[in-house]
């Protein structure tokens, strides 16, 4: 399993206390009687913040899941370069040729997300991704908390999701070229919650490579498409 790249939200420390003197005596004490030479309270026995509970650990705010990026090798392989993307972060992957073949994918391009999602659960030996198709466009409220959960889900599985897309004139990743509706394949490879944004993992040699977008405007560019994600176990 590839590992992943966790940014943190740190909080800051309370402020230490400056040690008391006892006067007439030479030994230093902290004020609550704890002998900072030993540690230990005199009066207790006990050391110095025990029985205290572990500090909650701060809370995970974006994940980037390691993976191995390339350029789509042809016009029409944009869903094996996404597929390939996806495997790198779980196996080594095979190349784009060979997911060209299993999905398979013509000079027309791959068909249909479930292709994708059949190749991902071969290459990894099980039913590791589902296919969930986003026929309403716009998107449904309940269409779009489902796609955020999955994102969130499957990332912090280290499954990044492969989307099949429709970017229209005025509503396109960056990079695109304006004057035509692109139908493509990406791979989402991270995300971050207090933006709400996702990083794109995207083959396409005319787009910016690897960059974020809002979660809605991945909302938008999903449907009637779908998309292949981490399957949950029940």
């Amino acid at each position: 399993m590839r590992h992943s790249t966790l940014c943190l939200l740190l909080s800051v420390g309370s402020a230490l206390l400056a040690p008391a003197c006892v006067e007439g005596d030479d030994t230093t004490t902290t004020p609550d009687g704890v002998d900072p030479g030993t540690g230990i309270d005199p009066g207790t026995g006990e050391g110095e913040g025990e029985g205290e509970g572990e500090p909650e650990p701060p809370p995970v705010t974006r994940v980037i899941l390691d993976h191995d990026y390339q350029v789509q090798e042809t016009s029409y392989w944009c869903g094996p370069a996404a597929t390939r993307v996806a495997l790198s972060a779980r196996i080594t992957p095979p190349s784009q040729t060979a997911l060209a073949n299993q999905l398979p994918t013509t000079v027309n391009g791959t068909d249909y997300i479930g292709q994708v999602t059949t190749t991902l659960n071969s290459r990894l030996g099980g039913a590791y991704y589902k296919t969930t198709e986003m026929p309403n466009d716009p998107p449904t409220q309940a269409q779009r908390d489902r796609l955020w959960n999955d994102v969130v889900t499957s990332i912090n599985a280290d499954y990044p999701i492969v989307a099949n897309i429709v970017a229209p004139p005025g509503n396109q990743p960056p990079g695109y070229p304006s004057n035509q509706t692109i139908y493509h394949y990406f791979a989402v490879v991270g995300y971050d919650s207090v933006k709400r944004e996702v990083y794109i993992a995207d083959s396409a040699a005319f787009s910016n490579k690897q960059y974020w977008i809002t979660f809605e405007k991945l909302a938008t560019l999903i449907p009637p498409k779908g998309y292949s994600s981490h399957a949950v176990a029940p």
